[in-house]
């Protein structure tokens, strides 16, 4: 069997997860692991393999077939995206959701100047949910979307507190609004601002003598990611950050309420996910576009994509006949 060969650019929990991910994906190799990191502090899960340098990325143009780029979304992605794709095909998890059409625009051109397929913001939202809220869009013309996430880590919101000055570490938790939920299941149809459907809740472990205020108000005012939401902030040691908030659970729903026919029957779709590790569902989501890039690369394809430009039989490893005899 021909093998993807596969390298991951970051090495935090999205890259160990993909590093995971790859192993259960009988088509995928591992190649390297680039880090910023010293890479002799570096221990991979997988044997053999190489840990390099981000700054040595160029060297393996050759050897990799997709990069899976595994960086934060507030400040690592907006440069890291565009410089990779230059050299390689890439997937990526940018999950800044309004940034998306900027960062595109930003990968298309990087892209298409490196002959490369980059497919950005993969996960499960951005992502599947993304493709659900297109479902639902086109299914139900006459209707409403409600996306709700949680209760789970953000790790993207997570790592945004984690890059304020004087924090040490962070947790940060995604809390639907109960009410909001049973209104929506409802079929009543109703309105919500952002700040009605979600609350969030954070912990943080800051620097000894850091001036909390600061950091407190820094949080809640942080646009695209708290400004628009209640947002709690309590801080703790890392001891205690480590032993009660260590697991990375997520989760949520998308739902789609709209009528059909002369008559406005009510209708109603809902997709949801309950997840004990985000980190390894987005990476299992990310390996599976890793596949699909392969192949649009191998057809002479360039440029960006997003999820809903992927057709869904790219992702499996399963033969056309396979998959319309098995999930048709």
């Amino acid at each position: 069997m021909e093998k993807i060969r596969i390298g991951i650019a970051g090495y935090g929990n999205i890259g160990r997860g993909v590093e995971q991910a790859i192993e259960r994906n009988a088509d995928m190799e591992l190649v390297a692991v680039f880090t910023r990191r010293d890479p002799k502090t570096v221990s991979t899960v997988s044997e053999g393999v190489s840990v390099l340098s981000m700054n040595d990325l160029h060297l393996k143009k050759d050897d990799i077939d997709v990069m899976i780029v595994c960086g934060g979304s507030a400040t690592d992605l907006p440069k890291m995206g565009p410089d990779i794709v230059k050299y390689f095909n890439t997937i990526d998890s940018f999950d800044t959701h309004a940034k998306i059409p900027e960062y595109y625009n930003h990968m298309d051109e990087a892209a298409k100047g490196g002959n490369h397929i980059g497919i950005i913001s993969v996960g499960w939202d951005p992502g599947m949910f993304s493709l659900n809220r297109l479902f639902g869009d086109s299914f139900l013309p006459q209707g409403d979307t409600y996306t709700f996430w949680g209760k789970g880590v953000s790790q993207g919101h997570s790592d945004a507190i984690r890059r304020i000055p004087h924090v040490k570490n962070a947790i940060q938790y995604t809390v639907p609004v109960d009410e909001a939920v049973e209104e929506v299941r409802s079929g009543s149809g109703p309105k919500f601002t952002a700040r009605q459907m979600h609350r969030r809740e954070c912990f943080v472990a800051a620097e000894e003598g850091a001036d909390l205020k600061e950091i407190e108000d820094t949080i809640k005012n942080m646009p695209n990611y708290f400004a628009e939401y209640d947002t709690t902030v309590q801080f703790i040691t890392e001891e205690e950050l480590k032993e009660k908030h260590s697991k990375m659970p997520h989760g949520g729903f998308v739902i789609r309420s709209g009528e059909t026919g002369k008559d406005n029957h009510k209708e109603m779709m809902e997709y949801s996910l309950k997840l004990e590790s985000n980190p390894e569902f987005t990476s299992s989501i990310l390996v599976c576009y890793a596949r699909a890039a392969y192949r649009l690369a191998k057809k002479g394809e360039s440029g960006a994509r997003t999820v809903f430009d992927i057709a869904p039989a790219l992702l499996s490893a399963k033969s056309p006949e396979e998959i319309r005899k098995q999930l048709l």
